[in-house]
């Protein structure tokens, strides 16, 4: 400890290149902390439904495949079940396949179980009432310009009609609008009548996508899914039911593998930041050669020497860790206070925190490596005559 200020003089010696060096590695350990934050989330969801108010059910074998409606009978008689609601997944675009955004068939009463989804009742009515009815988010709305009484065309790509035909037209008769500003993000959804879907489809009529239960006591949600899963065990439709949350991690880890994403940025992120900072170290202790020399001279052992080398590497690595923690703690703060769960993000907290610091000594120690090594082997007599 006594020989820190000898270091800190290190550091100091060329401001200019210290700085953009710790600008880099706070770059690469925001990005750790953003990254791990979101590869948390998703790691997490599916450990529990414990404390959960809704539930989703879906194929056991994969989201894609259907379940019979009728489930849906079954699984309203199960003890702690207060209301079922089914959807179904249909995936049209809105005049360009630029325009996409995510659409369903649901049932009548699908946006019951979503209090937080606030519309007019006399525009829920309408929504039960009208074959070809549809309802979308306020911030939809306002991105095409939809008002009450319009009419949508979805351009089918998965589902045509019985007909041949690929138009979906849809009579807009609600926008609602999220309680709770943190989860605006949900005010970009469609939903259109069930019973509209199953009947001009060209297949897969009479099953449902996916089954939407609310549990009447969030702490029981645990039993209650095991119950809903025991109805179709040993049969050729066997559920898997899940948080909504968790449902939701499986719905996005349909189109890409989350972990494997994320590893792969932060493995090109850390090699770059490896070939960056052992560049630095190798200038930093080139041009202190004479003075490494001197440290020799005076009584400085060869390990003093590899440690003081070793220990200037790991502070700069870090002192840019430790910033880039505490800059992604506060992007993923105010992401979660502004979108709530709509984002996928966990706290960066102390789990995060040791990973990110131990991950920035062992690349400390790797950068300093061959440069702390040169530094013990340095020949005062060689480093002094300038060989």
């Amino acid at each position: 400890m006594k020989y820190l200020h000898l270091v800190w003089a290190a550091l100091l010696r060329r401001k200019a290149r210290t700085l953009f060096t710790l600008l880099s590695v706070l770059a690469a350990f925001l990005l750790f902390g953003l990254l791990d934050s979101v590869h948390s989330a998703f790691g997490a969801a599916a450990q529990s439904v414990a404390g959960v108010d809704r539930l989703v059910t879906v194929s056991k074998v994969s989201f894609t495949l259907s379940l019979p409606k009728s489930l849906l009978a079954r699984i309203q008689a199960v003890p702690g079940v207060s209301e079922v609601s089914y959807a179904n997944w249909f995936g049209g675009v809105y005049q360009d396949p630029k325009n996409f955004f995510p659409n369903e068939a649901v049932a009548a009463n699908f946006l019951s179980l979503y209090p937080e989804w606030q519309m007019p009742e006399a525009q829920r009515r309408a929504f039960r009432e009208t074959r070809t009815g549809a309802v979308v988010g306020a911030s939809l709305a306002r991105q095409f310009h939809w008002k009450i009484g319009d009419k949508i065309p979805l351009q089918a790509t998965i589902f045509p009609q019985k007909d041949g035909g690929n138009t979906w037209t849809l009579d807009l008769v609600g926008i609602y609008h999220v309680s709770d500003r943190r989860l605006a993000s949900q005010e970009g959804l469609l939903f259109f009548n069930w019973d509209y879907f199953d009947e001009a489809r060209q297949f897969g009529n009479g099953n449902v996508g996916w089954y939407i239960s609310r549990v009447a006591d969030p702490k029981q949600a645990d039993r209650v899914a095991q119950a809903i899963d025991a109805l179709s065990f040993d049969s050729d439709h066997e559920t898997k039911t899940q948080s909504e949350q968790a449902f939701n991690v499986a719905f996005v880890s349909q189109f890409a593998d989350i972990g494997l994403i994320v590893g792969a940025i932060m493995g090109a992120v850390f090699f770059t930041l490896v070939l960056l900072t052992g560049n630095t170290m190798a200038h930093a202790v080139r041009e202190r050669i004479p003075e490494l020399a001197i440290l020799k001279t005076v009584g400085f052992s060869s390990r003093s020497v590899l440690a003081l080398v070793l220990t200037e590497a790991v502070a700069l690595l870090l002192l840019g860790a430790a910033a880039g923690l505490v800059l992604s703690g506060l992007v993923v703060g105010a992401v979660r206070a502004k979108l709530g769960t709509a984002v996928p993000l966990s706290p960066v907290g102390l789990e995060i925190w040791l990973q990110g610091l131990a991950l920035a000594v062992l690349v400390g120690l790797i950068v300093g490596a061959l440069p702390a090594l040169r530094g013990m082997r340095l020949r005062i007599v060689d480093a002094l005559a300038g060989r």
